[in-house]
């Protein structure tokens, strides 16, 4: 269980998502690991509230250099911090009222000491100043890092996308999922001739000397480390609006020159279809108050909060096919809608720890076909939904290990959106899920979550405790299988999991006949169905994802 693989099966030659990267496979945790994973106190001592990254990149050797503001509240007395940056980038200083402070370096953990203490409950900030050639990533965005490469024009195209592998890997920060920053500045210099693109609203564009331009991006919501992004090119931009749940909503396109004419065709087919959809079965999107932007980016996309990147070389599916082989993943985007559904379940809602990462990818997953289902009806969705078990590899637990900056399965794609539509399936009112649904978003509105507070959430609102279903499907990598076996003319059948006293309710039918559920339990029991047999039951195994033996 303590590493992390290629996430879902290969697929014609693809890998087949394109939210979370690869770590390096991992026999056991390091102490690296240990200090980018764990809430120490010397984490937990300070709450971010805001950042001003302040960043000049230097295309032509591929190298940054700048400063971020850490504006902080202090939940404890305390003498000393840690912050991140990834050790082959240098921290040339770090000051704090307007005097440089000692730190020290350990893999890529900076400690810094204070002079004085800091008392609980005071504000206060300091600036770390750095520079450096940050990591170019080879395979974006699975490997993580930065992107240098040209448009069709020759002109330079630069990115950014190190979800999984940090966004210390370019910039400075606390970086663990469990602390968003409340707001945010990020302020970026570039050769003139181009333009940075990044999260939030443009607030300013500065000419500065030496042919540079400044571009200044605020972003007014909280905001996770990993979705903060640079994209950097000969960018042309088209605007619209969207009247959605919360008023209207801004829609903004950032695309190559080259790209426009179909850009202004394929977004329009798509973005205020998924909006709808999404609003509907999610709620309102999150965050109104920075807009929603796609970005074109020399890498396949990625969920970057109102700045979505997107790569998909405007076709439908998924790079032209359909992950899910049924058809129905040629008529949609996969891009447009996986990593916009990452805003609300990602970006709105994200996991405290990485090995919470199902959370963000299950629900986005399951995304996909509550939006087929929205176009086509609940039957496509179905589906579409059926069609996602070609990818589930039943290879490790989806929950990762805590504390080490480690994902689990990648089966928390598949696997985990049709472990969802089993809840949809046992809860048995569409309406009542889809409030379910909605609710998540408004109870846990720009929240880090843990597992516990999302099961207990459908716990409480679907009125069954689902937590063992939950647990069987998300801490093993085996799925239960329903045993069936007749004697003395009765019917009978039990699970067989790993979770102790397994009881997943179930439906199945006499052949031909209408289905009702049962609940069986890890010991033999009669199945009260007139007429039923060992051999003319049927189980609905379309809706749930489980192994059936009939003895």
């Amino acid at each position: 269980m303590f590493r992390t693989l290629l996430f879902l099966t290969a697929f014609l030659g693809l890998s087949s998502a394109a939210s979370a990267q690869l770590l390096q496979a991992k026999s056991g945790a390091s102490r690296a690991d240990s200090l980018r994973g764990t809430l120490t106190p010397l984490r937990t001592c300070y709450d971010i509230n805001y950042y001003h990254l302040d960043v000049t990149l230097n295309i032509d050797d591929r190298s940054l250099s700048g400063s971020n503001l850490f504006r902080f509240t202090a939940t404890q007395d305390f003498t000393r911090l840690q912050f991140d940056l990834f050790a082959n980038l240098t921290v040339e200083k770090v000051v704090y009222k307007g005097q440089s402070l000692p730190f020290t370096r350990e893999a890529n953990a900076v400690f810094v000491t204070f002079a004085q203490p800091i008392k609980a409950g005071s504000r206060d900030e300091f600036t770390v100043f750095y520079s450096g050639k940050p990591r170019v990533a080879e395979r974006a965005p699975w490997d993580g890092g930065l992107v240098f490469t040209k448009d069709a024009n020759g002109k330079p195209w630069v990115a950014t996308a190190v979800q999984g592998l940090g966004a210390s890997a370019f910039w400075p920060n606390k970086d663990h999922q469990a602390d968003e920053v409340d707001s945010m500045l990020i302020s970026v210099t570039v050769p003139q001739g181009l333009t940075d693109v990044s999260n939030g609203r443009l607030r300013k564009t500065t000419k500065l000397k030496g042919g540079l331009t400044r571009f200044d991006w605020a972003v007014r919501n909280p905001i996770n480390n990993y979705d903060v992004a640079l994209n950097v090119g000969d960018y042309t931009k088209f605007t619209d609006s969207y009247d959605g749940e919360k008023g209207r909503l801004s829609l903004e396109y950032w695309v190559l020159r080259e790209n426009l004419a179909k850009a202004k065709t394929h977004f329009a087919a798509n973005v205020k279809p998924m909006l709808k959809s999404l609003e509907s079965w999610f709620g309102p999107y999150p965050f109104y108050e920075d807009g929603y932007k796609l970005v074109d980016a020399p890498h396949l996309g990625m969920e970057h909060q109102s700045a979505v990147a997107y790569g998909n070389k405007y076709q439908n599916g998924y790079l032209g096919h359909d992950r899910s082989a049924t058809g129905w993943g040629l008529k949609w985007d996969f891009i447009i809608i996986h990593e916009s559904g990452h805003e609300w379940f990602g970006n709105n809602i994200t996991s405290k720890d990485i090995a919470d990462m199902w959370i963000h990818e299950s629900f986005t997953t399951y995304s996909e076909a509550l939006f087929t289902e929205s176009q086509f009806g609940k039957p496509a969705g179905q589906e579409y939904l059926h069609g996602q078990r070609r990818n589930i590899q039943n290879d490790g637990p989806i929950i990762g290990p805590y504390g080490v900056n480690q994902e689990g399965s990648g089966d928390m794609y598949d696997k985990g959106s049709n472990l969802l539509n089993m809840v949809r399936t046992i809860v048995n009112d569409d309406q009542k899920w889809r409030q379910i649904l909605r609710g998540l978003g408004q109870q846990f509105y720009h929240q880090t979550v843990t597992t516990e507070q999302i099961v207990g959430y459908l716990n409480q609102q679907s009125g069954k405790n689902l937590t063992k279903v939950f647990d069987q499907y998300l801490r093993y990598g085996s799925i239960p299988t329903l045993e069936i076996r007749q004697e003395e003319g009765k019917v009978l059948a039990r699970w067989v999991a790993n979770v102790p006293d397994f009881d997943m309710p179930v439906r199945v039918r006499v052949k031909g006949g209408q289905y009702g559920f049962i609940q069986p339990s890890t010991r033999f029991q009669e199945i009260s169905l007139p007429g039923a047999t060992k051999d003319n039951l049927e189980v609905d195994t379309f809706n749930y994802y489980i192994g059936v033996l009939v003895d």
